[in-house]
């Protein structure tokens, strides 16, 4: 999936790790930043969903 994040470079960078925590990031783009005066940045992420084996019925 496509998972956009759009902050301060500051609080988009505090996401990644708690996204890591539920999600396989695949990649992750470069910041664009927003058209002025906005001080917000967008970057993209490419994930997967990750296997819980607390949840695995097999």
């Amino acid at each position: 999936m496509r998972i956009r994040l759009h902050g301060t470079p500051a609080e988009t960078a505090a996401a990644l790790p708690a996204i890591a925590q539920v999600l396989h990031i695949q990649q992750v783009s470069r910041h664009y930043p927003d058209r002025p005066p906005s001080t917000w940045h967008r970057i993209y992420l490419d994930a997967t969903p990750r296997e819980d084996p607390a949840h695995d019925d097999a």
